[in-house]
């Protein structure tokens, strides 16, 4: 066994975030250089996976890049109404109201959520883009230029990889038993993660 796999070998094992309420966050670090991260947060729970490296004293998470948007664009056309309206379509109708969305306009900014059957209702104008976000998983925007800035009426879905946690060069120093560093979802650089027994 070379120098590099004894190293992996004893930093393997699975290691529990401490220290920040009402927070569970699970890192398992495999031998064979693959990893799994599980987070939950009353009633999200999310998850990610991966390859880790070592690299100067820390270990070093990657997984596979982050598709370009967390929604898709399903339909937009013009109908004969007054009003913008955006529909969002998922199989769990529970999580339609935890969208909320910007309309940029000619006359600036419209913001609302969608209400228990996904829709969302603007004054019609001429539309600039289209932002929304999922809040259980509050990571980023996606954003979107209608093709026609006169269309009123745009049904979107839920991409599945909404929940999935996605690592850049996440960095954690390594000592034993434990990792120092960063969280993938949470500010910060200095968590503390233990090994379990």
């Amino acid at each position: 066994m070379t120098n590099a796999q004894q190293s992996t070998d004893s930093i393997a094992g699975t290691y529990f975030l401490h220290g920040v309420m009402e927070t569970a966050s699970v890192l398992e670090l495999n031998p064979d250089s693959s990893f799994r991260f599980f987070y939950s947060y009353g009633a999200v729970d999310r998850y990610g996976s991966g390859k880790w490296r070592i690299s100067d004293h820390h270990i070093i998470l990657n997984s596979r890049k982050r598709p370009p948007q967390d929604f898709k664009l399903i339909e937009s056309k013009i109908i004969p109404d007054t009003l913008i309206k955006i529909q969002i379509v998922e199989k769990n109708t529970a999580l339609l109201s935890y969208v909320s969305c910007i309309v940029n306009t000619v006359s600036g900014d419209y913001d609302a959520d969608a209400n228990s059957e996904g829709i969302i209702s603007f004054p019609k104008e001429a539309i600039n883009s289209i932002s929304l976000i999922f809040r259980l998983c509050p990571d980023r925007y996606s954003v979107f230029q209608p093709a026609n800035k006169n269309s009123n009426f745009f049904q979107f879905g839920l991409e599945p990889w909404i929940p999935e946690i996605f690592f850049n060069e996440l960095k954690l120093a390594y000592g034993e038993n434990s990792l120092t560093g960063e969280h993938p979802l949470l500010k910060g650089n200095n968590f503390n993660y233990s090994r379990g027994q």
